[in-house]
């Protein structure tokens, strides 16, 4: 775990302000990050609109009819003074079962090419460790995770595809994500899993949360299709 944190408040709107704990990204600082979105929703309460963690900041957006700029900042310092992070571990576990082919995950040979490596040595490293899911964004139910093997890191696309498909696994730098809907998107691909990452008719409808652990998991293509994957070829850019 990372040392305390020296929270510092930024005002971004007349009902909002930006919480920076951290300097940099770091597995290590998550307990702290869950701890301040605790202390500040219970402080808040129902005067809390949304609250957004990211990788080293909290978004607090809150309702101006019930409370002042002034009145927020206050709740807000007074929440994050003396910060403890909970003795045991929430996190819950998700392995995601993903087939890496070509055909669905167009980088999978051109990050092999660059490393001079094969593919199924990219594949070993992207499911050899677990990643945290710092931040929810972009789409409903996407999760930014971390932090893959230095090794792994490759750019955005220059140009982003128009249509990059459902569960569609991807880097971005040292981040890696799931696409849970067809979208635009300029990561890398890999690979493409079945599970649904947002659906409106489970009780959670977002798979994952902040603080989640993810572990990728290899599977064939005949697994892949029972499991209902969509084996369709990726489309042009």
């Amino acid at each position: 775990m990372s040392q305390a944190p020296t929270p510092r408040l930024e005002t971004v709107a007349m009902d909002a302000l930006m919480v920076r704990l951290f300097s940099r990204i770091d597995e290590a600082n998550m307990p702290w990050t869950l701890a301040a979105d605790s202390a500040l929703r219970e402080r808040f309460g129902t005067a809390l609109i949304d609250l957004v963690p990211s990788y080293t900041t909290l978004l607090i957006h809150y309702d101006v009819a019930r409370l002042t700029h002034a009145e927020a900042r206050e709740l807000a310092l007074t929440a994050l003074d003396g910060l403890a992070p909970a003795a045991a571990s929430t996190a819950r576990e998700h392995v995601i079962p993903v087939w890496y082919d070509p055909s669905v995950g167009p980088e999978l040979e051109t990050i092999a090419a660059r490393l001079d490596i094969s593919p199924q040595e990219v594949v070993r490293r992207h499911c050899a460790r677990d990643y945290c899911a710092f931040a929810l964004g972009f789409a409903p139910g996407y999760a930014f995770m971390g932090l893959v093997e230095e090794s792994l890191a490759t750019p955005r696309l220059e140009t982003p595809r128009q249509r990059v498909p459902a569960g569609s696994v991807g880097i971005a730098e040292r981040q890696t994500a799931i696409y849970p809907m067809r979208s635009p998107g300029g990561w890398n691909i890999l690979g493409r899993t079945a599970v649904k990452l947002f659906d409106r008719e489970r009780e959670e409808i977002s798979l994952f949360q902040p603080g989640d652990r993810v572990r990728f998991e290899a599977i064939d293509r005949a697994t892949f299709i029972d499991q209902g994957g969509d084996v369709t070829p990726m489309e042009e850019r």
